[in-house]
């Protein structure tokens, strides 16, 4: 699943995409600590990763396994 940043704040790592379907979707700390990425920028996409309960759990540039 793909998403656009609408939202990220640095002090806190966490924000929210926009998915193609227009729904948006929070992420926490955890799951941008997990991408190894430094800062993300308002209409970057991202590839997200959620587990068994839906929750997200890492946040990745789309080129990135």
């Amino acid at each position: 699943m793909q998403g656009t940043v609408a939202t990220f704040d640095a002090s806190t790592r966490s924000g929210v995409l926009l998915l193609d379907d227009g729904t948006e979707l929070a992420f926490p700390a955890r799951a941008f600590d997990a991408s190894g990425l430094r800062l993300l920028r308002l209409g970057q996409r991202l590839r997200v990763d959620r587990d068994g309960t839906g929750e997200v759990v890492r946040v990745t540039l789309p080129t990135m396994a």
